[in-house]
């Protein structure tokens, strides 16, 4: 019934988030945090290379992992744009074996949030730990659903370069407190000349922690050094809950 991150939503994501787009300053910190780093990292959820170019730009060896197909040939388009050919892997999450271990992981702007089974968001951990070397480090987003509210129904349109336009209509279905989970509905339409040519509807679910929590599941896994930072400032102790926050977890 619903699509993942199709090919409609691939052409939104690619037009809101050019490559290089900085999130609250996203980029900037994983380039600060990660410039001690001189080995291998790998980006999960790499999407259509919004992040990981900068990365390549700044001389870093970097491996994508995505679901997408939609995401990855997106991904892959751009970086040979840029004479850039890294290693871009189809795999799931929550079970992937990649030839490569690394020094580090990287997770940004939430995107470990849209593991919607907890089952598999511990696997993804797992996985995770399994391709860090010893001493590695795993860097991940959180967030919390600040301000969602179910019945909440927004629309938003986009007018492409190509003179075709894009309409969104996003529902908020449930708010499932007991499992910590968030459920929209996105409806995706293209329109061309005020017909409609492409539709996709995409279940967008949510999974958020708390702070002590998820250092519990981390520390679970044989992750050590863990540490949390408010709104891309290390060390920034969280305050309040609409922010962004990162965890940084060494492998032993």
């Amino acid at each position: 019934m619903f699509s993942y991150y199709g090919a409609l939503c691939t052409e939104v994501y690619d037009f809101t988030k050019p490559v290089g787009y900085s999130i609250d300053g996203d980029i900037e910190y994983y380039l600060e945090r990660l410039k001690t780093c001189k080995g291998r990292v790998l980006e999960a959820a790499v999407g259509s290379g919004r992040f990981i170019i900068p990365l390549l730009e700044a001389g870093y060896i970097v491996d994508g992992i995505d679901y997408s197909p939609e995401m990855l040939n997106s991904c892959r388009k751009r970086c040979e744009e840029r004479g850039y050919h890294p290693n871009l892997y189809e795999e799931n999450l929550k079970g992937f074996s990649l030839p490569s271990n690394y020094e580090a992981i990287i997770i940004p702007t939430g995107s470990f949030c849209l593991i919607e089974n907890r089952e598999d968001s511990l696997a993804a951990l797992k996985c995770f730990y399994k391709h860090l070397v010893s001493g590695g480090r795993l860097i991940v987003d959180l967030e919390l659903p600040h301000g969602w509210k179910p019945g909440v129904i927004s629309t938003s349109t986009l007018s492409l370069p190509s003179g075709d336009g894009i309409t969104m209509e996003s529902k908020c279905i449930e708010m499932d407190w007991l499992n910590q989970i968030t459920v929209s509905y996105i409806k995706y339409e293209k329109w061309r000349n005020g017909t409609l040519i492409g539709t996709e509807l995409q279940k967008f679910a949510m999974r958020w922690y708390g702070i002590e929590e998820f250092k519990l599941i981390l520390e679970s896994i044989g992750f050590t050094d863990i540490t949390c930072s408010a709104n891309y400032k290390y060390m920034e102790q969280p305050s309040n809950a609409s922010q962004i926050f990162t965890f940084e977890a060494v492998r032993k």
